[in-house]
């Protein structure tokens, strides 16, 4: 049963990874997906293509984000394409070309906060005068924010992700009254390929296996179902919440 027909959905960062999956599956519900990327047309393209051909409808809108007048630049591209908005999903993200306090310099810092926190923060304002009543934000986070000891090297990207947290909360209570549900989804590790190159060799990548209580690495159609759910009519009683999609990791 397609639960997202006649909604029109935007996933930020949507060319590959979480993000293709997640405009993959919304695409499969109904919605019509705009496709946002920073600067691979070519897999935008590819992402719309695969939406298509299992159904559904997308377009493909470019803007890179984190930088001035990025929110505008976005939104300017998606009304050339859509005049209303049900669903927003920020899941665009820069992890840190600096590990840990020490090497972290302070143009790198403002990169991550700029992409992580200031980008979907801005994105979510221009999104909301464009926004139905009964619509769906979800802010895609890390469990990285619940287990920042576990990867202090990360401790810039933990700390901007966890800004997202801050703002699912505050969002979900000021537009409540619209029956606009916000809330937040936190993988763990996912086999994406920036992942894929972490873990360069099968021992890493079992040993990584091995931290999670489900015994494998979660994969971006693992994410992009718990999404599903929450922007669906069944999540319409979910607001305000941090639903951690790791498989139990570091339990």
């Amino acid at each position: 049963m397609s639960t997202l027909v006649g909604k029109t959905a935007l996933v930020t960062g949507s060319s590959r990874g979480i993000g293709r999956a997640v405009a993959e599956r919304l695409g499969r519900e109904g919605a019509r997906v705009a496709v946002h990327y920073r600067r691979d047309e070519a897999a935008a393209k590819d992402t719309v293509s695969a939406v298509e051909a299992a159904g559904g409808s997308a377009f493909a809108i470019q803007a890179e984000l984190g930088v001035p007048n990025d929110a505008q630049t976005l939104w300017d591209a998606f009304d050339g394409h859509a005049d209303t908005l049900d669903i927003l999903v920020n899941n665009v993200g820069l992890e840190p070309g600096e590990f840990g306090i020490a090497a972290t310099t302070p143009d790198g810092f403002d990169d991550v906060f700029a992409t992580n926190v200031k980008a979907p923060f801005f994105v979510t304002q221009h999104a909301l005068g464009r926004m139905r009543d009964g619509g769906r934000i979800v802010n895609i986070s890390s469990t990285l924010t619940s287990h920042a000891s576990a990867q202090p090297e990360y401790v810039t990207y933990a700390m901007a992700k966890s800004g997202l947290e801050i703002l699912t909360s505050a969002l979900a209570k000021q537009l409540g009254q619209r029956g606009i549900t916000v809330n937040t989804v936190a993988p763990g590790l996912v086999e994406t390929e920036p992942t894929k190159a972490k873990l360069f060799n099968e021992e890493a990548r079992q040993f990584a296996a091995s931290l999670v209580a489900l015994g494998r690495l979660g994969q971006p159609e693992d994410v992009a179902s718990a999404v599903a759910f929450l922007v669906s009519p069944d999540g319409g009683w979910v607001t305000g919440q941090y639903l951690d999609t790791s498989g139990g990791m570091l339990l």
